[in-house]
């Protein structure tokens, strides 16, 4: 098929580029007229704002509600304020130990969580070293000096004392 004013077939190259050459400047133009959820950027996907909104804080890591939701990374946040984000990519193994807590072995690094109660159930289905291991858990963070995360079974508690890694 071609136009019928030029002659030219129906979506050339050249007219294709034309016609998103003059969207992206009238998006520019009007930044306000672009597809919500774009923040102002054309030609990207929309900013995923429900992952946030599906992060439950359990009190000492974060928990994804969602069924499909995994992390990417997970946080790891001493009491100093010092946080270390490892890609759960790397993480090679995961292994509990009642003695020394939760190991992740990394490429030339070993993080250690330590504390007690680590594979207790918080609620139904709901366990720190479960999370891990299943990507659901996306920050973890060392307990103050009070603050303990009661679980399902009322005489156990969760508290993690430390968290180390090797630099």
């Amino acid at each position: 098929m071609s136009d019928s004013h030029t002659g030219k077939p129906d979506g050339s190259l050249l007219d294709k580029y034309a016609k998103r050459t003059a969207f992206i400047e009238s998006a520019q133009a009007h930044p306000l007229d672009t597809p919500p959820g774009t923040n102002g950027r054309v030609g990207q996907s929309p900013v995923n704002s429900a992952a946030w909104e599906e992060t439950e804080d359990v009190g000492l890591f974060g928990w994804y509600r969602g069924i499909r939701d995994r992390a990417i990374m997970l946080e790891l946040r001493k009491k100093d304020g010092h946080v270390l984000a490892i890609g759960y990519g790397w993480i090679e193994r995961a292994e509990f130990d009642p003695d020394q807590g939760i190991l992740l072995h990394l490429p030339g690094r070993v993080v250690r969580i330590q504390g007690s109660g680590l594979n207790q159930e918080v609620r139904p289905h709901v366990r720190l070293f479960e999370g891990i291991v299943r990507h659901r858990v996306p920050w973890v963070q060392e307990s103050d000096q009070h603050q303990h995360l009661r679980t399902a079974q009322a005489s156990e508690a969760i508290s993690i004392e430390r968290i180390q890694w090797d630099d």
